[in-house]
Parts: structure tokens; sequence; C-alpha cells
């Protein structure tokens, strides 16, 4: 019986008697947030123990040039997804690769860089999910699933403020975007260990400033930290967990952190995840930092979850 390639690399990732870096994918929509929740990842370790890179640096055309193909740069035919597995697998055995270089602020391809893995490396991006031989490359895989409305205000503010758009530009290219983000990105959904949706709480009419709250499917393809006693203390009503059907049907757990959720209630959690790992050291205190001076409690929460299964993954 032949063994597919991905689960060839399963098995060799598995039974590697080398050390080797843990690998963790963020994938989403463009704007979707995958960079913030990155950084803070990053922020909280150190740039010396987590290689950081993006996998939309592999397109295989620049921006003057895609205006004259029928796709955009979500379309798999736009990117050398190839080259793109050849690295993750590279980087999933402790390997150096030569990663192209996209310049989002020009639109150009620029020089290669060379990416030296280290204890930790994050792959963010449109397509890092969109083949099964990228996904055997990575310990833990996350998908950023934000309602569309929020998503398009992001890059519309976004893509104005860093990147020259207008904002009908940036409209205009969304809506031409659309059969593209549903074909190929929102797929990558299914292949996720954990769903994270930053949004409002839906029925309620909260104000237009109140910090948006955090929805994260927790998926048992990894093991999760036990939150059960934190829930049980007493009555949470900024913070729920619940178990929950997901769309295919299959029982998750659902963590809902909402955003107006007090203080002294998150810390109560994030002490829990951290005390799952049994560690000497510190709670980051740099987490859900969203970029104007001001904190977010989902976010750092959600951030916090994911170191907790980086840290895990080394034990």
């Amino acid at each position: 019986m032949c063994v597919v390639p991905d689960k060839l690399l399963r098995m060799e990732l598995a039974g590697s008697s080398t050390s080797r870096p843990v690998m963790l994918a963020i994938a989403g929509d463009s704007a979707a947030g995958k960079t913030t929740l990155t950084q803070g990842l990053v922020d909280a370790l150190g740039a010396d123990r987590i290689t950081s890179l993006c996998v939309d640096d592999y397109h295989r055309y620049d921006r003057q040039e895609r205006k004259g193909y029928p796709f955009t740069a979500l379309h798999p035919d736009c990117n050398y997804l190839q080259i793109m597995e050849q690295h993750l697998q590279l980087l999933a055995t402790g390997q150096p690769v030569l990663k192209p270089v996209y310049d989002h602020d020009t639109g150009q391809l620029t020089r290669p860089v060379l990416i030296e893995p280290t204890e930790f490396v994050i792959v963010e991006g449109l397509l890092p999910l969109h083949t099964r031989l990228a996904q055997a490359c990575f310990d833990i895989t996350v998908y950023l699933d934000p309602p569309e409305h929020i998503r398009r205000d992001w890059k519309v503010k976004r893509d104005t403020s860093k990147r020259g758009y207008t904002p009908a530009q940036v409209l205009a290219e969304l809506d031409k975007r659309e059969p593209e983000s549903e074909e190929f990105i929102r797929p990558q959904r299914s292949a996720a260990d954990i769903v994270v949706r930053f949004g409002p709480i839906e029925g309620r009419q909260d104000p237009p400033d109140t910090p948006l709250s955090a929805e994260l499917t927790l998926r048992p393809t990894i093991r999760h930290p036990d939150l059960s006693g934190v829930f049980r203390e007493s009555d949470r009503r900024a913070m729920h967990l619940k178990l929950k059907r997901d769309e295919d049907g299959r029982p998750v757990e659902g963590l809902h952190v909402h955003g107006y959720v007090p203080r002294e209630e998150s810390r109560l959690l994030e002490k829990a995840i951290w005390a799952e790992l049994d560690t000497e050291s510190e709670l980051p205190v740099t987490l859900g930092h969203i970029g104007d001076g001001t904190r977010s409690e989902p976010l750092a929460i959600t951030q916090l979850l994911l170191l907790y299964h980086m840290l895990d993954s080394v034990r």
C-alpha cells in the first residue's frame, strides 16, 4: 500500500530523534489579525526563541504583474505553493531556507532572506494550511475567522493608512477577492486545531467602542489545558466554557471571553492556563497589546493559550 507524502512526513517528524522546532501555523484572510497575534507571541518569548515568517512571500507575481491575470493573490496559482511546502518541511526538520520576500508596501518582489529556525517557528499567511503536506509540517494550527464586516473594516483602515489605497480601491479589491476567499482561504478553517473569532457578542447592541470579544473553538486534535476548574469556582458572566457542535457536527469546546471581562477575572483564567505548564517562569506581561497602547483581555488570553501549546510541545 502506498503511503501518501503527508503521512510519511508526520511519521518522520514523530519519530525524529533529533531536536526540531515547534511549528505553529496561523492562517486567515487578509487583515484577519494574523500579524497582531504573531507579534504578541514573539514579544512574549523573545525574537531569539521564535522565528516568524509570512508565506505570502511566496507570491509568483508582483502587484503590477498580477493586473494581467484573471486571479488575485489569494489563488494558489498566484503562489509558489510547492516551494512553500518544501521550505516548511525543511524548517520542520530544523534546516534553514532561503525565503523569497514580497514587499507589501511597494508590491514588489525583493531579495530573498536566509531563515534559520529557532526553538519555535510561527508561519502566518493566506495559505499555510492549503495542502495536506503543508498541514503535516505543523504541531499546532490556528485559523482566524473574524466576522466579514469586522475584517473589511480592518482591511480598509490598514490599507488606507499603510499601503496608500483609497477606501473605494480597498472595497473593490475585497469584492474581487471574495470568490477566492470562499474557495481557497475559508476551507482552511477545517484544518485548524483552534479557530479564533474576534468580534462583537451576537445578539447584543453594544456601543461601537465596546472591545471585541473572542470566541475560541478548541478541537480535540490537540490536548488543551483543563480550564474547567476556573469556571466551577463561581458564575463567570464575562467568560464561558462549554461543549458545542462544530460546523461538521462533531463535539468541541467553546471558550468565549467577552471584551468587557474584568481584569481580575481574566487574570484567573491566565493563571490557570499557565499553571498547567508547571513552569517556574513568570507569566508574560506583554500579551494583549493591539498597537495603540491599549490592552485587549480576549487577545491576551488567546495569545496565552497559543503560548501554552507551544511550550507544552517541547516538554
